[in-house]
């Protein structure tokens, strides 16, 4: 297993009161969500002072630390995980049951001292049980808002599949535009704002899959998978007597997370990598056994979650082998696969990689 120390420097290979949810909402301030002051615990480091990469590299050691403490030897899918936090998307985590989908998400947001809210999806779940609703106040004489779970800075979608399309389309404008919208008003979110998802791709009853919207507006998708012998024996030490999640403590808050995205989305990308990030995604559209390939979010997302892999690989600048880090996790959930291929046992991560070996590298594409 890599080492803490290890984590950021080694560049990746390329590969609500109704009744009916269970929602659970974290608010360290008192008041709405909305109105949760970034400075708390971790106050000292959101004073809005230049970040480095040295600040952004012992921020993200720590946060990844205290993930691993909990999914124990997987620390490709931390990666990831912190490379879309950074990127300031969403996160899609994806196996069969028991695999730690729900721990990684819920380590994730403990490790921020932010808002968290938590939402358990299920077919009876409405819309307004996830964005808030109207009340009316019999001594205003007036109707009032009542934020709604996703109020918050980071928001775990458990099990996100089984509610209907109408619940699950709640998210698209809350993903995309950092907004919700509710009877003709809009109110803007807080940043730093992170959706992070579970579904279950092999218990299919009582489920409805994700449309091509929805998954388009996820940054990055990741499997989890089997551990290892060794760190499923290590989590059965560790684990079997007490839950790792009660004990974790946070180790940043909102305010420095937003710092450590701005720093990211300032780091230079030169107009070759820009153009091979755009082939790689037209190339996914050309392709035969590729109904629907990627889309120019697609690329946006692509280049974001570069910039985010060149931090922590403790560069100011983009490369192509960010992209590759990135390409998979990111471009391979946006992809719709034809009949044939699927006959032909064909996956989308294979179609990424394929595509990867075919468009030709740029040379030459740091900085002047």
């Amino acid at each position: 297993m890599t080492s803490r120390g290890q984590f950021i420097a080694v560049s990746a290979p390329a590969p609500s009161g109704d009744g009916h949810s269970a929602t659970e909402v974290h608010h360290p301030s008192d008041g709405y969500p909305g109105d949760h002051d970034a400075h708390g615990a971790h106050g000292a480091q959101g004073d809005g002072a230049p970040i480095g990469l040295d600040q952004l590299h012992d921020t993200v050691r720590r946060i990844a630390a205290n993930v691993e403490r909990v999914l124990v030897g997987k620390p490709e899918v931390v990666r990831i995980a912190l490379v879309t936090l950074l990127a300031q998307g969403h996160l899609l985590v994806e196996d069969v049951p028991g695999v730690g989908k729900t721990s990684l998400a819920k380590a994730l947001a403990r490790s921020i001292d932010c808002t968290v809210s938590r939402v358990q999806f299920t077919p009876d779940l409405l819309p307004s049980d996830v964005t808030g609703v109207s009340i009316y106040n019999r001594q205003r004489s007036d109707f009032e808002f009542r934020p709604g779970p996703v109020f918050a800075n980071i928001v775990v979608g458990d099990e996100i599949n089984r509610a209907s399309p109408k619940t699950q389309s709640a998210l698209l404008e809350c993903m995309e535009e950092r907004q919700v919208t509710v009877d003709a008003t809009t109110y803007r979110l807080d940043s730093p704002f992170m959706v992070i998802a579970t579904q279950n791709p092999v218990e299919m009853e009582g489920t409805y899959a994700l449309p091509e919207a929805q998954r388009d507006r996820f940054t990055a998708r990741v499997s989890i998978g089997y551990p290892d012998l060794a760190a499923e024996l290590a989590m059965v030490d560790e684990h079997a007597g007490v839950d790792p999640l009660d004990e974790l403590q946070p180790v940043s808050d909102g305010a420095t997370v937003q710092r450590l995205v701005e720093k990211v989305r300032g780091l230079h990308v030169s107009p070759e990598v820009k153009q091979y990030a755009v082939e790689l995604s037209a190339a996914t559209r050309q392709l035969p056994e590729v109904r629907l390939g990627a889309s120019p979010r697609a690329t946006l997302q692509l280049v974001r979650a570069a910039r985010a892999q060149a931090a922590l690989s403790g560069r100011e600048f983009v490369v192509p082998d960010d992209l590759h880090a990135v390409a998979v996790p990111v471009l391979a959930h946006r992809l719709v696969l034809t009949t044939e291929a699927h006959a032909a046992r064909r996956s989308a991560t294979d179609v990424v990689r394929a595509v990867l070996s075919r468009v030709p590298v740029p040379h030459g594409a740091r900085p002047r």
